[in-house]
């Protein structure tokens, strides 16, 4: 309650005006449900998971400052870059690894590395290879990241391990970005650019930590899994556990113990201090998607859901169309993605867990490319200065059959590894 207290202080914008319309309706239904007053507290325990692991997050961020992760990936992608299309496919991958762990600021840093190598080409070319460039790559790093909060939450509702799952998403991401590339040697072939060698750059310090990052994610998910599976508290509760500790621990297996600290504190502080807008809207939303799921005004749905649990197929495809339609009509994902859950739980016990896992994850996901209330839209809309409709736009097609994708093989895997 304090904490909704001073965010709604500092809240602005979208996330005020959305975190208000949720309390409200929240409230209301809380009232109409004629529940004692002193449980009413109890209903926002659906974003807690959530709002801490944006509470830690920043020390992960900190270990890859501290390490100069970034900063050796930013000089590798602009070393000789023969054309654009060759350059599409250095800075994706660049992007899928920084991805995982400095999140939404990957965009904002990779685009300053960008801009000193293409800074010469027309603004139309520019903002489309940076639009569909960075968001499908950072949409698909976010598709096997244990830190990545819709992946978490999935695994918390389906109760799958995430070691089960893990192969199929990495696979999935592959051939996906292996997809773009092969459209990107299509739309970029032969645009010459004038590569731009760094001076003083270490190629082969750069490879070595480009595999330390990899490394690192690695033993990241072989912990979180093991605590995971000691305590049974779910796996977003894990990684929330762990990021504090591990990353401290890593500080101090790169000799950078003493700076990572004074970093991550100061970084940490910058970072809360943002955070009311995120912290309004989810406890709003907490309210909101807990009081309606215990209301009948969805009972409509329930239909949908019990001849999902015969014909899969269906199920499958009316959630990868619940993401898209919401994601474009002003629900933030993570919302959608909550209240989803709550009209889920009611029919798990029939719905094999691991494809649905797939699906889940590759819908809510792939809002990243093309929602224009999605933050990493956003943000580069702010950097290119376009209009967020135009960006998402670019991505449409590629993200609507990644959502398709995911349905086949959720398909796949249930026809032939689930019976």
């Amino acid at each position: 309650m304090v904490a909704l207290a001073i965010s709604a202080v500092y809240a602005r914008g979208l996330y005020l005006i959305s975190g208000a319309i949720f309390l409200l309706i929240g409230f209301v239904l809380f009232i109409q449900s004629k529940q004692p007053w002193h449980t009413f507290i109890l209903h926002f325990e659906q974003v807690l998971g959530l709002l801490s692991l944006f509470f830690v997050l920043p020390f992960m961020n900190s270990i890859i400052r501290v390490g100069r992760y970034d900063k050796h990936l930013s000089l590798l992608l602009q070393d000789q870059a023969a054309d654009l299309n060759h350059l599409y496919r250095r800075s994706s991958g660049v992007c899928h690894i920084l991805g995982l762990f400095l999140n939404i600021a990957t965009a904002p840093l990779l685009i300053k590395s960008l801009n000193v190598i293409l800074h010469d080409l027309p603004k139309k070319v520019l903002t489309k290879f940076y639009s569909q460039n960075l968001l499908r790559a950072y949409a698909l790093c976010l598709t096997w990241s244990p830190m990545e909060v819709m992946v978490s939450s999935t695994i918390d509702i389906t109760k799958v391990q995430y070691f089960i799952i893990f192969p199929i998403l990495l696979s999935m991401a592959i051939i996906m970005l292996g997809f773009d590339w092969l459209m990107s040697s299509y739309k970029y072939k032969g645009i010459q650019i004038a590569f731009h060698t760094p001076h003083f750059f270490n190629k082969k310090k750069g490879y070595k930590k480009a595999f330390e990052l990899i490394g690192m994610l690695l033993l990241l998910i072989f912990m979180v899994s093991t605590v995971q599976h000691f305590l049974q508290k779910g796996f977003l509760f894990s990684v929330v556990l762990l990021i504090i500790p591990f990353s401290a621990i890593w500080s101090l297996f790169i000799k950078k113990g003493k700076r990572y600290f004074t970093v991550a504190i100061q970084h940490w502080k910058e970072r809360t201090r943002g955070l009311a807008n995120y912290f309004f809207m989810f406890l709003g939303a907490g309210l909101f998607v807990e009081m309606l799921a215990d209301s009948q005004l969805l009972s409509f749905l329930k239909p949908v859901f019990e001849l999902g649990t015969e014909k899969t197929l269906i199920l499958y495809s009316t959630i990868g169309l619940y993401f898209f339609i919401t994601s474009l009509i002003g629900f933030h994902p993570l919302v959608g993605f909550a209240l989803l859950a709550e009209l889920l739980q009611p029919f798990l016990v029939d719905i094999p867990p691991i494809p649905l896992s797939i699906v889940l994850i590759c819908s809510s996901l792939s809002t990243v490319m093309f929602s224009p209330f999605n933050i990493s839209v956003s943000i580069l809309s702010d950097e290119l200065s376009v209009q967020s409709y135009r960006i998402g736009s670019w991505n449409m097609i590629f993200a609507l059959g990644y959502i398709g994708f995911g349905i086949v093989v959720a398909c796949f895997v249930e026809m032939f590894f689930m019976y």
